[in-house]
């Protein structure tokens, strides 16, 4: 609950090696004097289907960053990351779970928000946009099908290092939206925090008519809903405004 004599504050645990998420969410909220963003990271490098990787996503690392992001009495607390679509939603649930018992604090994950968004607009299939591998697309793919999501298709640009993917232009995903968009799926969707893909998010909504949504804008909408603030322009997706 947003209390009346400050801003809304949002708290969001960051992948250590993303430079995106941040930067991107104050170019999102622009001149708003009604939120302001805390943040604190854990360590995350690399994104694959192995223990290794699976690692740096355990429940336990994300309690003992929320519990910091509590101690500046935020309103809610977000895991911006979206390695549940490939551990499943099951796996967030737990990280929400954790977090709330730990702080008292209401709280998402980017994937939960997506799902959120799915429900509330009533996407039922989706085309994807990620930097990731085609064997953890793949995965995605499944973890999708399991909670009623049909991925009708998808790109991946083949990289594994977390840092790289904030590397990647935004001009560099309009011919691969262009053509996903053309299969007509309810929703075009970027998928990951460290990428940059809400600067072109109206271009292409413009372009195609297809709904497009960015990670870092969605996370943020959720994020705001859950703090009873003002969403957001309807520059970052039609659907989130």
């Amino acid at each position: 609950m947003v209390h009346s004599t400050r801003p809304a504050r949002l708290g969001m645990i960051v992948p250590s090696s993303n430079t995106c998420l941040e930067p991107m969410s104050y170019r999102i909220l622009a001149d708003r004097e009604d939120v302001t963003l805390h943040s604190t990271r854990i360590a995350v490098t690399r994104i694959a289907l192995d223990a290794g990787s699976d690692r740096q996503f355990d429940v336990e690392g994300m309690r003992r960053a929320a519990q910091l992001l509590a101690m500046a009495d935020v309103d809610v607390i977000a895991w911006n990351g979206t390695s549940g679509s490939w551990l499943g939603l099951d796996h967030d649930r737990e990280i929400v779970d954790e977090i709330t018992a730990a702080t008292g604090i209401p709280a998402t994950t980017s994937t939960l928000a997506y799902f959120d968004a799915f429900r509330e607009f009533g996407i039922s299939s989706v085309s994807l946009v990620t930097p990731y591998t085609d064997d953890v697309n793949e995965e995605i793919v499944e973890r999708y099908a399991t909670e009623g999501i049909r991925v009708a298709a998808h790109r991946a640009l083949g990289l594994s290092d977390n840092e790289s993917f904030g590397r990647v232009a935004p001009d560099e995903l309009v011919p691969g939206s262009l053509e996903l968009a053309a299969g007509r799926p309810d929703a075009l969707v970027y998928l990951c925090t460290n990428l940059y893909g809400a600067p072109i998010v109206a271009e292409i909504e413009a372009r195609t008519g297809v709904p497009a949504l960015d990670s870092v804008a969605v996370t943020l909408w959720r994020c705001l809903q859950l703090a009873g603030a003002p969403l957001l322009d309807s520059r970052w997706g039609k659907l989130l405004a």
